[in-house]
């Protein structure tokens, strides 16, 4: 199962090359989005934040945060990027489909892109440029 997981594809390597730059742009804009978040998390301030799926607002922002910020660091690199695009593409869809339910496609359209991004990368996998690719390797061996 972990090498299902992990398998960073078998691509030519302008393939690999686009993955990557896919992996760099939507884990980099999304991990500047977290970081506001972050500081909201560990501020001194009262947390105001949506609470879509009823858990307490602060889960949902402590789960928002863990996506956006960890999960996106860790899709930059390209470690367990499989799974890591699992949490951001669900936070994508909790925020078109649940935060801007009634806000109309113009507020429903960037979560809606950056989810079919995650989509696709979870499909893809990180590519040969990627810290999966390095543990594959070894794992194979």
């Amino acid at each position: 199962m972990i090498k299902g997981i992990l398998n960073p594809g078998n691509y030519p390597k302008h393939i690999d090359f686009t993955v990557l730059l896919l992996r760099l742009v939507a884990g980099g804009f999304m991990l500047t989005h977290g970081l506001g978040k972050l500081n909201k998390l560990f501020g001194d301030d009262p947390i105001q934040f949506a609470d879509p799926l009823g858990v307490s607002v602060t889960a949902s922002l402590a789960l928002t945060v863990f996506a956006e910020v960890l999960c996106a660091l860790f899709l930059i690199v390209g470690f367990a990027t499989r799974l890591s695009a699992i949490p951001l593409l669900i936070t994508m869809l909790v925020a078109a489909f649940i935060v801007h339910a009634n806000d109309g496609f113009g507020k429903q359209e960037l979560p809606l892109f950056y989810a079919i991004n995650y989509l696709v990368i979870s499909i893809s996998g990180a590519g040969k440029y990627s810290v999966d690719q390095l543990i594959f390797k070894r794992i194979i061996k």
